[in-house]
């Protein structure tokens, strides 16, 4: 038990956090580890011949890239881009209600990836990770995907839809991988890329 202590109090990086959304956050804190934030406001277009897990190594890593300030000695920057993808096509995030709603339509009856991109960035070094995890949605009813968006915070979720929301308490058969990972950050890899970083 001291040996966990010990690294999470006396970790030699100061870890800085480049992601505004609210589960990144909750996720880091349940690890021990503290943290600042500070997002990154890096665009989030990626060049159209990448493919599945390469899109969200690319945002990542662009973010940490386009990290405003210079990172100091005992500093490390954790930038995460966690996609949506379906039948060889992203999902993003959708931008008004009728494209929530369109999204999840397709989503029913079937089996998509979630990948989450990972990058861990110092002064001095680099070192990016990926992720995936099958979520199975069973076959959704129309008026339980359109209570779904009339009734929760879709816009900034990709593929339309959080894990841990009303839609996945329902519409989940099942998950093959990191249930974390589908909510935006794999939690095992990062500890343990953290650890011997």
């Amino acid at each position: 038990m001291l040996h966990i202590e010990e690294t999470l109090k006396n970790y030699p990086y100061k870890l800085i956090l480049g992601s505004g959304s609210p589960r990144r956050q909750e996720l880091l804190k349940n690890l021990g580890f503290e943290f600042l934030i500070k997002p990154t406001n890096a665009d989030e277009t990626f060049p159209a011949d990448l493919k599945g897990s390469e899109i969200p190594v690319f945002l990542a890593e662009k973010k940490a890239d386009e990290y405003p300030d210079e990172l100091k000695d005992n500093e490390l920057l954790i930038t995460a881009d966690t996609i949506v993808w379906l039948e060889g096509k992203v999902l993003n995030k959708p931008a008004k209600y009728d494209e929530a709603v369109k999204m999840l339509e397709t989503l029913s009856g079937k089996m998509h990836e979630v990948y989450t991109g990972v990058c861990l960035k110092s002064a001095t070094k680099q070192t990016t990770f990926v992720d995936v995890t099958k979520v199975y949605f069973k076959k959704l009813k129309k008026e339980e995907i359109e209570y779904y968006v009339a009734n929760s915070n879709v816009y900034d979720k990709a593929g339309g839809y959080g894990v841990q929301d009303w839609i996945g308490l329902i519409g989940i058969d099942k998950i093959e991988g990191s249930f974390y990972n589908v909510m935006g950050l794999p939690v095992k890899e990062l500890y343990e890329e953290l650890v011997k970083f």
